[in-house]
């Protein structure tokens, strides 16, 4: 529906290999539906948009 679910992080971090585990809650802790999610990773002028499935 192209909405914000959640946000993991949203401060500058520095070069290295990084970890995120989501938990299949949203911003207000509820757990959201199975189904299809866009995620967005963003780095200074390059964007990268890829596909998730939650199945639960």
């Amino acid at each position: 529906m192209g909405r914000v679910v959640n946000t993991l992080v949203s401060i500058q971090q520095k070069a290295g290999y990084k970890f995120i585990q989501w938990n299949a809650t949203n911003n207000s802790g509820q757990p959201v539906s199975a189904g299809l999610y866009l995620y967005t990773i963003q780095e200074g002028d390059i964007r990268q948009t890829k596909k998730m499935v939650l199945l639960k």
